[in-house]
């Protein structure tokens, strides 16, 4: 059986990842200049990094239940 507040947990968590990137990638569009964008590009990148993490633990956590 799943654990629920596991899975709420890292539903929430989920869902703030994927806030941040939605704002991380307005900022993006929104600045101009070589250091803002690569210093952008690797926020993004760490942020979609732990999104993966996030939904494989949460994909790991539905195939057990």
């Amino acid at each position: 059986m799943v654990d629920q507040a596991a899975l709420l947990e890292l539903e929430k968590r989920i869902q703030i990842v994927e806030d941040n990137l939605r704002q991380l990638q307005e900022q993006a569009a929104a600045y101009s200049g070589a250091a803002d964008e690569e210093r952008n590009a690797e926020r993004i990148a760490a942020q979609q990094a732990k999104l993966d993490a996030l939904l494989a633990e949460r994909a790991a956590l539905l195939a057990k239940g």
